[in-house]
C-alpha cells in the first residue's frame, strides 16, 4: 500500500496559506446552514426529492426546493467517513485517503486533442488516447490514483463514457475517478467494476472505482448529478463531489461568500448520500475559480484558483472530510 504525504505537520520552515481562521470557519459554515434551511437547494430529480423527504427536510414538490434543516446537515457530516480505501485494481496500488493527514496527486481530466507523439499531429482524442494516457499515468509514481484523463470522442456521446471506464479500467492498476454522466451510465460503469474485481462484494469490500460528479451553482442539484449520487452511494462506488463555481457569476464575487454557495452546494449532496446509504464515502471537492467581468472569461490560471482551493482544503478540515482541490 502506497502512503501520502503528510499534510497538517507544523514546522518552522516552509509557508502555508491560511485564508481563514477556525472562527471565521464557524461563521462560513453557520452561514452555509441559514442558506440550506432558510433559502435551500434547487433539487430537480422526484426520486432525489424523496430522500430527502425521507431524511426529515422540508421538501416543497411544487418549486422542486428542499430546505435542509441543520441537524440533518451536521449529523450527515458526522457519518461521511473522514478516511476510506480507494483500492486499486493491484492491491500494491491501494491508497487510504485520510482527511486532513495525507496529501495525494492526480492527474486531471479530461482532455479534449492530444499531439500525436509519432507525427506531431493534433487531434480529437479517441479511446485508444484513454488507454494510452491511462498507461502513462499509470507508469507514474506521482500519480497516486487516477482520473480519467481524456475523453474517447470516437464513440457515440450517449455511451462515451462507459467506454472511458472499459479503457481506464483495462489499462491501468490504480484507482480511478470516473465522471458518468447520468444514474444510467453511473449503473453500467458500476457493473463493468463488478466484473473487474471479481464480484459485487469484492467490490464492496475493495473498490476500485469512485464516481464522479458535479453540482450547479447556484444553488442547485441537477437529476444527473443525483442520480449518479443515489446509484453510486446504492452500488458501494465512493463519490467524488467537485462542485465549479465562477466567483462573480455563479457565486458572490468575495471568496468568502462565494465558499458558502460552494458549501452548500456539496453539503446537500452529502446530505444525499449519507439519507441513501448512511456511512458512505464521499470527497469534498473543488475546481471553483473566479470569472473576469470585463472579458465574460474563467481565466482557469488566474490565481483565485489557487485561493478558492486551499480555502476549500482548510474547510473539508474543519469537518474532518477527504477533499480534492484543482491545482497546476
Amino acid at each position: 500500500m502506497k502512503e501520502g504525504m503528510r499534510a497538517g505537520f507544523k514546522a518552522l520552515e516552509g509557508m502555508s496559506l491560511n485564508l481563514f481562521s477556525d472562527d471565521e470557519l464557524n461563521e462560513i459554515h453557520q452561514a452555509t446552514l441559514h442558506v440550506l434551511k432558510e433559502t435551500g437547494i434547487r433539487v430537480l430529480a422526484k426520486d432525489a426529492q424523496d430522500y430527502f423527504d425521507g431524511g426529515g427536510c422540508i421538501v416543497d414538490r411544487q418549486n422542486n426546493i428542499v430546505k435542509i434543516p441543520a441537524h440533518v446537515v451536521e449529523d450527515a457530516i458526522r457519518s461521511t467517513p473522514s478516511n476510506f480505501l480507494m483500492a486499486g485494481i493491484d492491491p500494491e496500488e491501494d491508497f487510504w485517503l485520510k482527511a486532513g493527514s495525507t496529501i495525494a496527486f492526480t492527474n486531471f481530466g479530461e482532455g479534449v486533442e492530444v499531439v500525436d507523439p509519432v507525427t506531431r499531429e493534433r487531434h480529437r482524442t479517441t479511446k485508444k488516447d484513454v488507454a494510452n494516457v491511462t498507461r502513462m499515468c499509470t507508469a507514474m509514481d506521482q500519480v497516486d490514483f487516477l482520473e480519467r484523463p481524456v475523453g474517447a470522442n470516437d464513440v457515440p456521446s450517449q455511451v462515451q463514457q462507459i467506454h472511458n471506464a472499459e479503457a481506464v479500467f483495462n489499462n491501468t492498476t490504480k484507482h480511478s475517478i470516473i465522471g458518468s454522466g447520468d444514474a444510467y451510465r453511473c449503473k453500467k460503469i458500476i457493473e463493468l467494476a463488478y466484473a473487474v474485481s471479481g464480484g459485487e462484494q469484492n467490490f464492496r469490500d475493495r473498490p476500485i472505482y469512485s464516481a464522479n460528479t458535479c453540482p450547479n451553482s447556484p444553488l442547485i442539484l441537477n437529476p444527473d448529478t443525483t442520480g449518479v449520487i443515489i446509484e453510486a452511494a446504492k452500488g458501494g462506488a465512493p463519490c467524488s463531489l467537485v462542485d465549479m463555481f465562477m466567483a462573480g457569476a455563479t457565486a458572490p464575487v468575495t471568496i468568502a461568500g462565494a465558499m458558502v454557495i460552494q458549501n452548500a452546494e456539496l453539503l446537500s449532496a452529502i446530505v444525499l448520500a449519507q439519507l441513501v446509504r448512511r456511512g458512505h464515502p464521499c470527497i469534498y471537492g473543488t475546481s471553483s475559480l473566479s470569472f473576469d467581468l470585463r472579458t465574460t472569461t474563467s481565466p482557469v490560471g488566474a490565481p483565485q484558483l489557487a485561493l478558492v482551493s486551499a480555502a476549500t482544503a482548510k474547510m473539508a478540515q474543519f469537518y474532518q472530510l477527504p477533499s480534492w482541490a484543482a491545482g497546476g
